[in-house]
């Protein structure tokens, strides 16, 4: 009984625990919803005012989009409004124009009516004027067109002489003062030897017992050493002298030195002979190298090939009418170099090819080749400068001049070798040049004597006074000139003087 009662007690108190516990738990929960209402109703009151203001906030930038572009809008009206009154009054324009261009191409009508009357009437009266005046003159109007022709290209050809003569002076005026200052500096900044070379050599001996040693048994010695060095040997009545007789002066030296070497060392036979003549080649061979090595350093060349400054010393054995191959260059060089500079080129490539333009003349082998195309082609194998291989080609007019060192190089060449002294001409060749000059200018009609004086400088014709007017002298002079330029070859510059003389003589008796 205790035991149920005590579980009937507990059961009723837990009844009345749960109980209180559940009032409380609904006053609790009605409390949470109450404040969750009561938030819930501020944040909807925030959430619409947010709301409105935004709604406030888009409207007020609508109707200001709008405001602008109700503006623009109006402005474009206005705009258009402005350019339909501007195409209106434009239209108008246009129409009174037309109206005016309608009025005055009726006009031109009328003129062009007018004037097609008045030139017929012109032509008519042309036709009859040409009809009487050939009646009065016996000619037709061909004739007197052909006449009229004939003298106007008279006319003209006189007009064209004296115009030819007047450019000439005026050009000779403007430029020959600074031609003659370049030149005449350059040549007085150089100086070079006059021409010593020729075709023998001399080797001199001690006493007239060498010569026979020198000859050998039956000759035998001279022979080998003919053969050896192609050079003949000519042993005659001249005292204490040997003559090295031959066209080659490379072959002449060689046979020179070997015989100093023979003859200073006593042994002379034909084996000794060919070792001394082949000892001697290879010193005439390294000598030509030096001396192509020594030339360029002294004129300030760079960069030459081997075999180029190998030709520039073989220059020191070969001549050109009596005057030095390796001289004449060398002074060409320093010519063109001194011309460049005053003329602002670069004197560094005219002195290279200065020095170069002569190295066709000195190939070992001999192409059937003028020396400037040939030196040319070497130059070119050689990976020389394009202007040096023209001035190279081109200073024999042989090719055609395509920069400004050609003229330079061939002015300096024939300075060089004009200059007096510079070259021994063949007697044979000069006086050809001379009849040459003389019978090219007795083909011109009304010529009666011709005279090349100054050693073929200058050049005097004397014409017949009734034959030849001044007109027709001075362009026979002219054309004379051109046709020796282009028909021979000769040193420096021929003046061609044409001497045209009228006397009146008379007699008192």
């Amino acid at each position: 009984m205790i035991i149920i009662g005590l579980v009937v007690g507990a059961a009723a108190g837990i009844g009345a625990t749960t109980t209180v516990l559940r009032n409380k738990l609904l006053s609790k929960s009605q409390q949470v919803l109450k404040d969750a209402e009561e938030k819930g109703e501020v944040i909807k009151k925030d959430k619409i005012l947010q709301a409105k203001e935004k709604y406030l906030q888009m409207k007020s930038e609508y109707d200001k989009q709008v405001a602008e572009r109700n503006s623009k809008l109006q402005s474009a009206e206005q705009k258009m409004k402005q350019r339909e009154q501007s195409l209106a009054q434009k239209v108008e324009e246009l129409q009174k124009k037309s109206n005016e261009l309608k009025s005055a191409s009726e006009n031109l009508n009328g003129q062009i009516e007018v004037l097609n009357k008045r030139k017929a009437e012109t032509e008519k009266i042309y036709k009859e004027s040409i009809e009487k005046l050939e009646h009065i003159a016996n000619m037709t109007a061909e004739e007197a067109k052909q006449h009229l022709i004939d003298t106007m290209t008279e006319e003209a050809k006189a007009e064209a002489s004296n115009s030819i003569m007047d450019i000439v002076e005026e050009a000779k005026m403007t430029a020959n003062e600074q031609a003659k200052k370049i030149v005449i500096e350059s040549i007085q900044r150089t100086a070079t030897e006059h021409a010593i070379e020729n075709t023998v050599s001399v080797f001199n001996l001690e006493n007239e017992e060498v010569k026979g040693r020198i000859i050998g048994r039956e000759g035998r010695n001279i022979r080998t050493l003919e053969s050896l060095t192609g050079v003949e040997v000519i042993i005659d009545d001249s005292p204490d002298a040997i003559i090295l007789s031959g066209f080659d002066p490379i072959r002449r030296e060689i046979a020179r030195l070997s015989l100093h070497k023979l003859v200073t060392d006593g042994r002379i036979h034909p084996a000794r002979i060919e070792e001394v003549v082949a000892k001697t080649r290879k010193q005439i061979e390294q000598e030509i190298v030096e001396v192509g090595k020594r030339t360029c350093i002294d004129l300030g060349i760079l960069n030459m090939n081997h075999e180029l400054m190998r030709m520039v010393g073989r220059m020191k054995y070969r001549s050109s009418y009596g005057q030095n191959l390796l001289q004449h260059s060398r002074e060409v060089a320093n010519l063109a170099a001194t011309m460049a500079s005053e003329l602002g080129l670069n004197p560094k490539l005219a002195k290279r090819a200065g020095l170069l333009h002569d190295i066709g003349k000195v190939p070992e082998n001999e192409p059937d080749l003028p020396h400037a195309i040939l030196g040319m082609k070497l130059a070119e194998k050689y990976k020389e400068h394009p202007d040096v291989c023209n001035a190279i080609g081109a200073h024999h007019d042989e090719t055609e001049m395509t920069s400004l060192l050609s003229p330079i190089i061939q002015v300096c060449d024939a300075i060089s070798g004009a200059r007096p002294g510079a070259r021994r001409e063949v007697v044979e060749a000069y006086i050809n040049r001379l009849n040459k000059l003389e019978e090219m200018a007795m083909t011109y009609p009304g010529v009666v004597k011709t005279y090349a004086i100054q050693a073929g400088r200058e050049l005097r014709v004397i014409v017949g006074a009734e034959k030849v007017s001044d007109v027709e002298a001075n362009k026979l002079s002219y054309d004379l000139s051109r046709q020796i330029q282009s028909e021979m070859t000769y040193p420096g510059q021929i003046k061609v003087t044409v001497i045209r003389e009228t006397r009146a003589v008379n007699y008192a008796k």
